[in-house]
């Protein structure tokens, strides 16, 4: 059988003849049993280290959260630190951002890698994504939903827009 739409929308990973590598981003899981130190206790928390200070091309990013935001069992965080691959030693790349955060109880490191489209997809109506890069604050990702919304609609998403609240419109 074949499915049939007007349009289709999705990630690079589904379209590996139309799509290029960009890059590699790696990323370090880990889990914890306590908060990253000199971070008042919190129970979550988002670090970037600029790449200069890191002495690399790309900052380095380091997101936390746990089980007050209920990802993991009571007394434990999970956190995730990445970066752009620069060199043959990814994992050796994130040292800066996991020495911040103290003992760590498991660590899984996956490096994966990340594509752009190569054409905006107005010919074929196949709209795709990039890749998640190694950011952690969805900055780029948000500009990349934005930049597919305008290339489907033929106009910019326009989030200024106020819409009625519903019992307003009721009446």
């Amino acid at each position: 059988k074949v499915a049939k739409a007007p349009i289709v929308v999705g990630d690079p990973t589904y379209f590996p003849d139309k799509v290029e590598e960009t890059g590699k981003a790696v990323r370090a899981f880990c889990l914890l049993n306590h908060p990253v130190p000199n971070t008042n206790e919190n129970g979550s928390c988002q670090i970037i280290i600029p790449q200069r200070q890191a002495g690399r091309n790309n900052d380095i990013y380091v997101f936390v959260s746990s089980f007050t935001h209920n990802v993991a069992p009571k007394g434990m965080y999970i956190a995730i630190v990445s970066t752009t691959v620069e060199t043959g030693s990814p994992e050796q790349e994130l040292k800066a951002g996991l020495d911040l955060l103290g003992p760590v109880l498991e660590k899984v490191v996956d490096v994966v890698p990340t594509y752009k489209p190569k054409t905006d997809g107005k010919e074929e109506r196949v709209f795709i994504s990039k890749s998640y890069d190694a950011t952690s604050h969805f900055e780029s990702t948000t500009a990349d939903v934005m930049d597919v919304y305008e290339r489907i609609t033929g106009h910019p998403l326009d989030l200024t827009k106020k819409r009625r609240d519903h019992t307003e419109q009721e009446q």
